[in-house]
């Protein structure tokens, strides 16, 4: 049994210069950030002490040939996906990758389906790519959150070009399932409209939940797919901007060529030097942060019937963002703004995630179990009040 990975203690992380410990005064507990609050993995430490020791900080070189050999190793391991390594390109994150597909696949004011309560730049990209966001909400349901599959495909047959897939979901941290996924790209194909995917939260599946490559759901969806991911959110390096977009088939390949080499040269060295030594050497210390998500996701299921009772929540099968109703308690459509106010905990707003988002807030649990205690026990004594 793998030993779950422990937090750093609070007085450490409050050095940290980060957004997630620069926002707010040390009164306030931050959970909202996609930050985790652990030490790096000791591999990813020892090559990034390394390259300042070298003075290794220039250019990162265009088709260099160590991350996508690192990410194939990587899928190959973890997700029993074969990629070819000629078909991953890397760039500076992942929402710089969905807009330059978007600007690739779409016209100016095409409409770009998304799928909310979704991640808050699937809203914003369209103000660079010169898209329109049409909104398809997922569906709720006793059994969670999935696509509205009939909704999207009337999107696309109504003219949509393309839809933002998040995969796994965030905030809702569901993991769509195979069959979901491949009818996804039968609809796609049948349409001639594409699927982008973010699949940055996919090394994060917890027990009990199977990630499917969307690429890999059907022959069709690598025919009108790409999928964009990073080792950023599992270990912890969005600060070091490495970011990569993966194809399995030639035509969307081909758009990928395309896209200006200036993409590619936004990489960070540090971020292909620390991706890499992640992907390859950090199965261990990510095992260990399995263990640890897996626990604070039971524990906030707990937490939240002892403190806040009443409020509704889903643990979420990947990643380390829990989405919380707390429309029972009648704290409003933004239950952050008063939990920031009066608990002195710092929740991401629920209707920036759009109008389903309204009555929720979501929760980082990646932390030690007794910083997200603490927090409970403030948001409960706000409840108490």
């Amino acid at each position: 049994m793998t030993t779950p990975l422990d937090a750093l203690p609070l007085h450490v992380l409050r050095t940290r210069t980060s957004s997630k410990w620069m926002r707010y005064p040390d009164d306030v507990l931050p959970l909202f950030v996609a930050e985790t609050d652990f030490a790096l993995a000791e591999p990813v430490e020892r090559v990034l002490l390394d390259a300042v020791r070298r003075g290794d900080t220039g250019y990162a070189p265009p088709g260099d040939s160590r991350i996508p050999m690192a990410f194939a190793g990587f899928a190959a391991r973890r997700f029993g996906w074969q990629v070819d390594p000629a078909r991953v390109r890397t760039t500076c994150d992942v929402m710089m990758g969905v807009a330059e597909l978007l600007r690739a696949v779409t016209a100016p004011g095409d409409r770009v389906v998304i799928t909310p309560p979704v991640y808050p730049p699937f809203f914003d990209v369209h103000d660079e790519s010169r898209t329109v966001a049409e909104s398809v909400p997922l569906l709720r349901s006793d059994e969670g959150w999935t696509l509205d599959l009939a909704g999207i495909d009337r999107a696309f047959a109504g003219g949509a070009r393309a839809i933002l897939l998040c995969n796994p979901h965030n905030p809702t941290g569901t993991v769509h399932d195979a069959g979901t996924l491949a009818e996804l790209a039968r609809i796609a194909q049948r349409h001639g409209a594409w699927v982008i995917s973010d699949e940055i939260h996919a090394p994060l599946t917890l027990p009990g939940a199977t990630f499917t490559p969307f690429l890999t759901a059907a022959p069709e969806a690598a025919e009108v797919g790409f999928a964009l991911t990073s080792a950023s959110k599992a270990f912890n390096l969005a600060g070091l901007k490495c970011a990569f977009i993966v194809t399995a088939a030639d035509e969307p390949a081909r758009i990928v060529r395309r896209i200006p080499d200036e993409v590619e040269w936004r990489t960070s060295i540090l971020g292909l030097i620390a991706g890499e030594a992640a992907l390859s050497l950090g199965d261990a210390w990510l095992d260990a942060l399995l263990a640890r998500l897996d626990t604070n996701r039971h524990l906030l299921s707990d937490l939240l019937a002892e403190h806040a009772p009443g409020a509704l929540y889903r643990p979420p099968q990947a990643g380390f963002l829990a989405w919380v109703d707390f429309t029972a308690l009648g704290w409003g459509e933004d239950p952050a703004a008063l939990i920031l106010k009066a608990a002195r905990v710092a929740l991401n707003p629920g209707p920036s995630f759009g109008e389903p988002g309204r009555g929720f807030a979501r929760i980082n649990i990646g932390t030690g179990p007794e910083i997200l205690s603490e927090a409970l026990r403030r948001i409960g004594a706000l409840r108490a009040s």
